[in-house]
């Protein structure tokens, strides 16, 4: 992680920010799935909890080669107009770190009792009595709505930015350029 590229969204009258943002990762998680995806890292430098917001740019980092391999590919097609793409530059040498997590919750209760009925098989009225409206987990942290190929399904994309470390914490990072246990250098 010592390399970083900044991509800023660039203001659009038809389009607000925050769609432009999902389009702009959709396709960067589509960039980063058929390749060593444990070698970039993202984090969005305008995040913040009030109002819940990540705001109109995305921060890769990763080594200089890797950085340059993606932005040699052409993922950036059809968002390249609503976007700013910086140069590759070293990330600074007194930097704190901080963990970029997702967080997920139990937040449709019908879901989950569908899932219920299914592996236990029980009728509904057993179903609500065991999993109740009231054990929704709402969540108020800054999100990116994506849309699963997998599944078909659309989703929120949680995240949670941890505290400052003064050292760095090693770790892989999965198609969506989070971690589990990493950090990432935040200025």
């Amino acid at each position: 992680m010592d390399c970083f590229l900044d991509i800023e969204l660039r203001r659009d009258p038809e389009f607000p920010d925050h769609q432009l943002l999902a389009a702009l990762y959709a396709k960067l998680h589509r960039a980063l799935l058929p390749s060593n995806t444990a070698n970039v890292a993202v984090c969005f430098p305008g995040y913040q909890l009030r109002p819940p917001s990540l705001g109109t740019g995305v921060r890769l980092f990763g080594s200089s080669a890797a950085l340059t391999a993606l932005t040699s590919a052409d993922w950036l097609k059809g968002v390249r107009d609503h976007t700013e793409v910086g140069a590759i530059a070293d990330v600074p040498a007194d930097v704190a770190y901080r963990a970029l997590r997702r967080v997920q919750t139990k937040s449709n209760p019908e879901r989950l009792r569908r899932r219920l009925m299914k592996r236990h098989g029980l009728n509904e009225g057993q179903a609500r009595e065991r999993i109740p409206d009231s054990t929704a987990e709402m969540l108020k942290l800054p999100f990116i709505q994506l849309h699963s190929n997998s599944t078909g399904h659309q989703f929120r994309l949680f995240l949670s930015l941890g505290p400052e470390q003064p050292i760095a914490f090693p770790g892989d990072f999965n198609a969506y350029g989070l971690s589990r246990t990493a950090t990432i250098p935040w200025f």
